[in-house]
């Protein structure tokens, strides 16, 4: 016998045989050789990640510089052989680019780090520091006095988050018998309580989750990976009975059991599904009937919304019916809508929905999504058309790249007004402020 070691792990392997069938040996030898390549590869990739969590990337504006940022969020678009490759994949990622374009534009020289960074030491004056997780409770001891400090919140506050989706897999358990693993529980972290403000690019429901904290929150809607004509020439009446599930992972969470589930039991309509089903097995085993064997449900897999096949898709399909538990902004969504489709969502899944364009379910059963699905695809051809359109408008007014990057730059002028004299943080709570953009109802309703 013979030992391999890595790190605090040490693993056994017994030696190999030399007697036998030489095709036999053969066969065991090239099956342990290939076993080493792959975890010697894996070792090599994981020592990658490793190191790229320790980087940060600094940035420095023209002439003098106003002070120090600090971005703790996303370094992937700065260490990819093609940014714009990489920005087109997630919205995350586009922008924090913008963030940092923003920062410059404003006098700033900025550092940037991804957030699961948990060793650096600020080891200058920092005006302001962004983080979307945990390093802002991290640093703040660490952090000078007047430093700005702002969470960035592209999700609804963990605990609720972790919440929604153990409320989704118990239901789940107790309809159908069955136990899945969870896919999106993360740590819960105090951001919002030691930042002095946040923002956030979910709506009311998104916002809802971190009230407590009585911290000013201002809101810049979700960008977009893709932007695309109006699909004139669809035929909504051959389209009416059509449905697109579009999400990622989770698929409990984003609520494609409650979907699957309802259109098994509505013959007459036609559901088309994307996303990564055979990346979480023991779902695919839990609802292998309705994905691959159920006549009126198309399980295409994962699906590149920048390709024409997607538009493909969605020109085929009258809406996105997307149950979500909880979301931060609802960027599957807003996709979808930029394409054409209807959407019918739930409440958390954080998207602006309006009766003349869309639908938000009173509640995240099959039988809601029946009855809306139902409803919907009886509307006349010319209706739905004009829904679709004004679903359309909505996102290309509030949710583009355009408008993130004017409204960014808006919020963050307004920050650092209110709070660039900062000497001291206040133990006083005051009552919360919230500046909201593109969604007059939303403020409305919050100051009511």
């Amino acid at each position: 016998m013979f030992v391999l070691s890595s790190g605090s792990r040490t693993q056994a392997f017994e030696s190999l045989s030399v007697e036998g069938n030489p095709r036999t040996m053969s066969n065991n030898l090239l099956s342990h050789l290939r076993y080493y390549f792959n975890f010697i590869v894996s070792r090599i990739k994981g020592r990658i990640v490793k190191l790229n969590r320790l980087k940060v990337v600094s940035f420095k504006p023209e002439g003098i510089s106003k002070g120090n940022v600090l971005i703790s969020y996303n370094l992937d678009p700065f260490l990819a052989k093609s940014t714009e490759t990489i920005c087109n994949k997630h919205t995350q990622n586009w922008e924090n680019v913008e963030m940092v374009k923003v920062f410059l534009e404003l006098g700033y020289c900025v550092d940037v780090m991804t957030f699961f960074n948990d060793v650096f030491v600020p080891d200058k004056h920092y005006s302001i520091v962004i983080d979307t997780r945990h390093n802002l409770e991290r640093l703040a001891p660490l952090l000078n006095r007047d430093c700005i400090r702002i969470l960035y919140a592209d999700t609804a506050h963990i605990i609720f988050h972790n919440a929604a989706e153990c409320n989704r897999l118990y239901a789940l358990q107790q309809r159908k018998g069955i136990s899945l693993c969870n896919r999106r529980f993360e740590l819960p972290n105090k951001g919002i309580e030691h930042a002095d403000c946040a923002i956030l690019l979910g709506n009311e429901f998104t916002i809802n989750t971190f009230m407590y904290a009585r911290k000013p929150i201002y809101r810049v809607p979700i960008s977009t990976t893709q932007t695309h004509p109006f699909p004139e020439e669809k035929d909504f009446a051959a389209c009416s009975k059509r449905f697109l599930w579009l999400g990622s992972a989770s698929l409990v969470h984003k609520g494609l059991d409650l979907v699957l589930e309802a259109f098994a039991e509505m013959p007459d309509y036609h559901l088309t599904v994307c996303g990564p089903v055979n990346k979480e097995p023991d779902f695919e085993k839990a609802f292998f009937k309705e994905l691959y064997h159920t006549d009126n449900i198309y399980t295409h897999g994962w699906i590149d919304v920048s390709s024409p096949e997607f538009i493909n898709v969605a020109n085929s399909c009258l809406g996105i019916i997307y149950p979500s538990c909880s979301e931060g902004g609802g960027g599957c969504v807003i996709v979808c809508m930029h394409a054409g489709l209807i959407p019918i969502v739930t409440y958390e899944a954080s998207v602006d929905v309006k009766n003349d364009y869309g639908v938000v379910l009173k509640e995240a059963s099959v039988r809601a999504i029946k009855q809306e699905i139902q409803k919907v695809s009886s509307l006349p051809p010319e209706e739905l058309k004009a829904m679709a359109r004004r679903s359309w408008e909505f996102v290309r007014t509030n949710h583009t790249r355009e408008n993130y990057a004017r409204e960014y730059r808006n919020v963050m002028r307004e920050i650092i007004a209110n709070f660039g004299k900062k000497t001291e943080v206040s133990t006083q709570q005051s009552e919360p402020q919230i500046s909201m953009v593109g969604s007059e109802p939303l403020v409305k309703s919050l100051c009511d």
